[in-house]
């Protein structure tokens, strides 16, 4: 499963790089706007860390606007993926992209049917909202394993991009049933490391190494 970094902190996307762990970034207009930085330079950047995708997000609503938003958004960097909402002048959009070669993510999916569409349409990642749809009282994991079967039963080739990703348990949930990508704040990828055994494991060798007085370098 892929892992991209849910953030426009450049700091926090380096130091998700020098772990080898990012596969690409993901971030929508909420997160530009929390960096506090011009949204087209924090995106030029960002795809300057990675090989991978970087989704920058339109913010218009018509698809006429949506496609002159997506013009500009692709010049940025050849990694750019233009995201665009689940509506039917996104999927219009998304099919007009994705059909001159162009990565295309939609986002804000919370049904089944809705990524069907999506994948019909021809797109590159489907962003089903687990965090949200738990939120509502629904289980977020269980869109995920409809949307899996669903791809899986007529081989589209539309990535499943697990998003609202809140702790670990989504991540593990997510890479069992088959999801492709995950996206998530850094705070929860880093979370992944931690576990009780491993620092007290640590926390043993290092009482013994010391009992030896000896040093590596």
């Amino acid at each position: 499963m892929k892992f991209f970094a849910d953030t426009a902190e450049i700091a926090d996307i380096k130091e998700m790089a020098a772990t080898g762990l990012l596969d690409g970034v993901t971030t929508n207009p909420s997160l530009i706007a929390k960096s506090g930085r011009d949204f087209m330079e924090v995106t030029k950047e960002i795809c300057g860390l990675t090989d991978g995708p970087v989704s920058a997000e339109v913010v218009a609503l018509d698809h006429e606007t949506m496609m002159k938003e997506a013009e500009v958004l692709r010049k940025i960097a050849d990694n750019v993926c233009i995201k665009v909402p689940l509506t039917i002048d996104g999927l219009k959009t998304c099919n007009a992209l994705t059909m001159d070669g162009t990565m295309v993510n939609v986002t804000l999916c919370f049904s089944a049917n809705q990524a069907l569409l999506a994948a019909k349409a021809g797109a590159t990642f489907i962003s089903p909202f687990v965090g949200r749809h738990d939120d509502n009282g629904s289980n977020g994991m269980d869109l995920i394993r409809d949307i899996r079967q669903i791809y899986d039963n007529y081989d589209f080739e539309t990535e499943i991009l697990v998003a609202s990703v809140r702790h670990a348990t989504h991540v593990l949930e997510s890479a069992l049933i088959g999801a492709d990508v995950m996206t998530a704040p850094p705070a929860v990828i880093k979370g992944l490391f931690k576990h009780i055994l491993t620092d007290k494991g640590i926390e043993g060798f290092l009482a013994d190494w010391e009992k030896t007085g000896q040093s590596i370098v």
